[in-house]
C-alpha cells in the first residue's frame, strides 16, 4: 500500500466515524462518546499525513506512533458505543474491522521504519569502526 492510498484510507475512516457520530441518539452519553470518537478518528489521518511530512526517520516513527494510538483509541470508543447499546454491533462491525486493519498497517509501517533506521545506524557504525 502506498502512502497516498493509506492517506485516503485513514481519511475515509475518519469520515465514516463522523457518520457514526451523526447517527448516535441525542443523549448526554452519546454526545460525550461521539465527541471522543470524532477527536480520535479524525486524528488518525491527520497524524499519518504529518508523519509522511516528517523531517527524519525518528520523526516519522514518532508521528506514526501517535496515529496508531489514535486508531486504537477510536476502536475503544466504537467498542464502548456498541457494548453500551447505543448502536448495534452489526452497524459498526465493518468499521471496526477497518480500524483494526489500519492499526495493523500503521504498526507494520512503524516497525519497518524502525528496522531501516537500525540498519542505517549499524552501517554508519561499521564505517566509523573501519576507519
Amino acid at each position: 500500500m502506498t502512502a497516498d492510498e493509506l492517506k485516503k484510507r485513514t481519511k475515509q475512516f475518519g469520515l465514516r466515524c463522523i457518520k457514526v457520530v451523526e447517527s448516535l441518539p441525542n443523549t448526554k452519553t452519546a454526545d460525550v462518546l461521539g465527541r471522543q470518537l470524532l477527536r480520535s478518528a479524525t486524528s488518525v489521518g491527520a497524524n499519518y499525513r504529518s508523519a509522511c511530512r516528517g523531517r527524519s526517520k525518528p520523526d516519522f516513527i514518532s508521528k506514526v506512533g501517535i496515529a496508531i494510538e489514535e486508531a486504537d483509541e477510536s476502536l475503544y470508543w466504537l467498542e464502548i458505543i456498541t457494548e453500551s447499546g447505543l448502536l448495534p454491533d452489526k452497524q459498526l462491525s465493518e468499521l471496526m474491522k477497518e480500524g483494526d486493519e489500519i492499526v495493523a498497517i500503521l504498526t507494520a509501517s512503524s516497525q519497518t521504519a524502525k528496522r531501516n533506521l537500525e540498519t542505517i545506524s549499524n552501517q554508519k557504525s561499521k564505517i566509523r569502526n573501519s576507519k
